[in-house]
């Protein structure tokens, strides 16, 4: 039963994604029919799931927000404005109620009561009932309600109207439901609809144990069905179980044979939804049709009428066995494992190749074709297992939905969320790390970015603010955007209170790039008073140390009056990176090439010498900062002479520039990255390690920390030694 619930709860997770979608694109007017019919799939499996493990609360929350669904899709409840904000909070409290569940507690009855009325009085309105919806549905029920067929234009169709003994006939399906089903809410003639998508279907009740209700028990379903089925294309067996694989094991399915040929044949009208049989619902003039309200025919079941169930696939290419696409569910600590082991057949092939190189007479050309081949294979074999960590951005856009709507609420101002490139993948690691820094932005964006309706209205904007998250791929990277349209950053506000917090003088000049900057210092905050928004001085620097600790870096970019954009730029993986090998004090290091725009050998660079005993680089009319990577990192006492140097010129996503001396260049490589802080401590200007083909271990260089403006954590310009020969920074 663990396994089973643990299956169901991912399941849901992947439900409650869909969900999210099709409300995203009804709030943005891009729904259709079937995002609505995608939407009610996802809360009936929810709900039948449920069912299945005697979650109650879960179960009767679902029944109501189907039903709301149910109307929208049949078309007797509108798609408005009022309508999809509450499904958008029903959403965000079904997914409360899943996660309840899953940590075997129950919410409390206050908890989304509210919503759960809201939910019944519109499916009431749509359905001009009135009252409580338990109390409509068993007066709409009468004692003497009987079972019927379908029928087309009163009468059954024979056998022979489905198609000549010569195609071989139809296939026969014998159903019964058992009581599970039903208290699952599962509905059988919803099965039937999606089986009748396949091809044409006739279907007839077995009355032989129908009894009167008054001999109850009523719990026990009497009545069971046997369908004569003719494919309109290539269909087997399996496909026909797939209709009815969410019920197994709460029915008796019996097939009489597989399909060996089929027959094009007119189909059948499609069939509406179950409708109880009232006064007048039974037609004396043909017993045992129930007729719709548009004229169309239904099947009735031999009990109380329960909730629909799935809804019938698209229209269009019919749907077979072969037609979804196979996956699998893997726990992410085995990929992790096999991630490993990839990296340690990479660093097994270098230190093979190296080893070749250096033995005398190793020109073989067989045992050199062999080991090419050796690396073309473990390269492929490490891209795709990256790939298998690689998920869509998707479900942590999603996710912030949320985050969006309640803290629009909270702040008593309106919002929207905009998603763009949502199906950018991301390192699976990466994306769970993300979440509490977009949340922090976004939380930030509504509160200190986005202004109240009044005020927007008075600047001539829409009352309605918009945050926009964007994904991209970028010179392989990710790079992600949050803006807002907001008034932008009040900058004569930050500086005043950097002044009064002692973080700059008065006198500084600052430019409006810098005193954005002050943002990402620890402790800042432009809050008036502490609220459950802000006010506490945390948010920004949490955001920036954690994208860092990614290997990422952040930036921020703000137009007054137009709105605030933070950029954050992320490494695809963590566990591969392409860097250049680098000689400093005897010991090799590796830079990333990503931030490398340039490398100077000895000789080439123009340097000159401030007063101050500084080195720059002229390069293009600019003067770059030079920093020696071994002093800074603390491999030698002093810098040495740039003679003999080679320089590498290093640009941070801002724009700052920097080079970086080192002694020599050895190659550039892809190296599998070995974290440092699992197994020591986090190294400043390090970011993490790898293994060479020579077995030795060589250290990452942090660029970002290294080229990093002041304010934001970086190094400015020189290192010396005190008198004890310790380094010290500034």
């Amino acid at each position: 039963m663990n396994d089973l619930n643990q299956m169901f709860f991912q399941e849901c997770d992947d439900l409650l994604e869909q969900l999210s979608a099709g409300l995203n694109d009804l709030e943005a007017g891009a729904g259709d029919d079937e995002t609505i019919n995608s939407m009610f799939r996802a809360v009936h499996s929810m709900k039948g799931g449920a069912g299945a493990f005697g979650l109650d609360q879960l179960v009767s929350f679902a029944h109501a927000f189907e039903n709301v669904l149910d109307d929208m899709r049949s078309n007797r409840l509108a798609v408005g404005d009022s309508v999809v904000n509450l499904l958008l909070t029903a959403s965000d409290h079904l997914a409360d109620l899943v996660e309840a569940a899953s940590q075997g507690t129950v919410l409390s009855a206050e908890q989304g009561a509210s919503i759960l009325n809201d939910l019944k009085q519109v499916s009431l309105a749509a359905n001009g009932a009135s009252g409580s919806g338990e109390e409509s549905a068993e007066e709409s029920v009468e004692p003497d309600f009987q079972p019927t067929f379908l029928a087309i234009d009163g009468e059954l169709p024979s056998l022979d109207d489905m198609g000549s003994s010569d195609s071989g006939g139809p296939v026969t399906i014998r159903f019964k439901a058992s009581p599970q089903l039903f208290a699952n809410g599962h509905d059988p003639a919803i099965l039937f609809r999606s089986l009748e998508a396949l091809g044409t279907l006739r279907i007839e009740a077995e009355l032989d144990a129908v009894r009167p209700l008054s001999d109850g028990p009523w719990s026990v379903p009497a009545l069971s069905w046997t369908l004569d089925f003719r494919a309109d294309d290539a269909v087997d067996e399996a496909a026909i179980r797939e209709v009815f694989e969410f019920v197994e094991g709460l029915c008796e399915l019996e097939i009489s044979a597989p399909l060996d040929l089929t027959s094009a044949l007119p189909s059948l009208p499609e069939l509406s939804d179950p409708v109880s049989a009232g006064p007048d619902a039974t037609d004396p003039d043909a017993p045992g049709v129930v007729p719709s309200n548009d004229g169309a025919t239904s099947v009735a079941a031999g009990a109380p009428p329960a909730d629909s169930g799935a809804a019938p696939p698209p229209t269009g290419a019919p749907r077979t066995a072969n037609s979804r696409t196979s996956t699998i569910r893997v726990d992410l600590d085995r990929v992790d494992r096999l991630i490993n082991l990839v990296g340690e057949l990479v660093i097994a092939e270098a230190m093979l190749r190296q080893s070749m190189d250096e033995m005398s007479g190793s020109g073989n050309g067989g045992v050199d074709e062999a080991m090419s081949q050796l690396k073309t294979l473990s390269g492929a074999i490490q891209e795709s297992v990256m790939a298998i960590r690689a998920q869509p951005v998707r479900s942590l856009f999603q996710r912030m939905s949320r985050i969006v709507r309640e803290t629009a609420r909270e702040a008593g101002k309106s919002a929207r969320l905009v998603t763009v490139g949502d199906a950018t993948e991301v390192d699976k690691t990466v994306t769970e790390r993300l979440v509490e820094p977009l949340t922090h932005m976004i939380r930030n964006a509504i509160d200190h970015g986005l202004e109240t309706p009044q005020a927007r209205r008075d600047a001539g904007k829409d009352d309605r603010g918009t945050v926009t998250l964007e994904a991209s791929h970028r010179s392989g990277r990710v790079v992600i955007v949050i803006k807002d349209d907001g008034a932008g950053i009040n900058r004569p506000k930050v500086r005043q209170i950097a002044i009064e917090k002692g973080l700059i003088r008065a006198e500084d000049d600052l430019s409006d790039s810098d005193i954005d900057n002050l943002l990402f210092r620890p402790g800042f905050s432009t809050a008036g008073e502490i609220s459950n928004l802000s006010g506490r001085g945390v948010g920004m620097d949490v955001v920036r140390n954690e994208i860092q600790s990614l290997g990422g870096r952040v930036s921020l970019q703000s137009v007054p009056g137009r709105g605030t954009s933070v950029t954050v730029s992320l490494p695809l993986t963590l566990a591969v990176l392409e860097g250049m090998v680098v000689k400093v004090a005897d010991q090799s290091l590796i830079v990333p090439t990503l931030p490398l725009r340039e490398m100077l050998q000895p000789g080439q660079a123009k340097v000159h010498t401030l007063c101050d005993g500084d080195n720059v680089l002229s390069l293009n009319g600019e003067m770059v900062p030079i920093k020696d990577l071994g002093a800074a990192l603390g491999f030698r006492a002093a810098p040495v002479g740039l003679d003999s140097q080679s320089l590498l010129l290093i640009e941070g996503e801002t724009g700052h520039r920097y080079a970086l001396a080192v002694d020599g260049i050895a190659e550039q490589r892809e190296v599998v990255i070995k974290g440092l802080e699992q197994n020591y401590q986090k190294i400043p200007g390090i970011a993490a390690a790898t293994i060479l083909g020579d077995g030795k271990i060589a250290l990452i260089v942090d660029t970002d920390q290294m080229i990093a403006p002041p304010g934001q954590g970086g190094w400015v310009d020189r290192a010396w030694p005190d008198a004890t020969g310790d380094i010290h920074h500034a």
